[in-house]
């Protein structure tokens, strides 16, 4: 029962971002041509814009010619999310949100390049590659993880050893000398 309701809070969460990244780029397609600039005033847009752009690569447009190889790596961080998420602590909410954040934004990718064979792309900040809601949500979700992990680090007490971990040196853990 704990398995299905963290599926289900895992799909409900991505779900919605989700929807948010596809329903901003089927706006863009659907209202710009390819290459178009969109911004609310006129003195804005040097700074925010919404520009209709495809990206064949990674986020934020690099490596351009590796579709292929980002489809496989978000088939692959996908399957990775919906295998790990159900066996991660509720308490461990950084890991789970991070996981969620990662999880959406692959997934929305994934769907651009198997119905289109390219990543719309429409946020331009400044000079910043242009991005799209599901590049933001991968990197927001990097982020919550290393936060999360670094959080994770400061609140455990010196000396304790986690599983899998080697005790640090002159812990308690170490043998006596000689």
């Amino acid at each position: 029962m704990t398995r299905l309701r963290d599926t289900i809070i895992l799909l409900g969460f991505s779900g919605l971002i989700v929807a948010v990244d596809q329903g901003t780029k089927y706006l863009v397609r659907s209202r710009l041509a390819l290459g178009e600039t969109w911004s609310p005033w006129p003195w804005l847009e040097p700074y925010a814009r919404v520009i209709h752009w495809n990206n064949t690569g990674a986020a934020f447009g690099m490596l351009p010619s590796a579709s292929l190889v980002f489809t496989i790596v978000a088939i692959l961080v996908c399957l990775a999310v919906l295998y790990y998420f159900p066996r991660v602590p509720s308490a461990q909410w950084p890991l789970r949100a991070a996981l969620v954040l990662q999880f959406a934004g692959a997934l929305g990718n994934l769907i651009d390049r198997l119905m289109l064979g390219t990543v719309t792309d429409f946020i331009s900040l400044g000079t910043f590659a242009v991005f799209n809601v599901a590049d933001a949500s991968i990197s927001v979700g990097v982020a919550v993880l290393v936060a999360g992990m670094w959080l994770e680090e400061r609140r455990r007490p010196k000396g304790v050893v986690t599983q899998g971990e080697p005790p640090a040196a002159g812990s308690s853990a170490d043998p006596p000398p000689g």
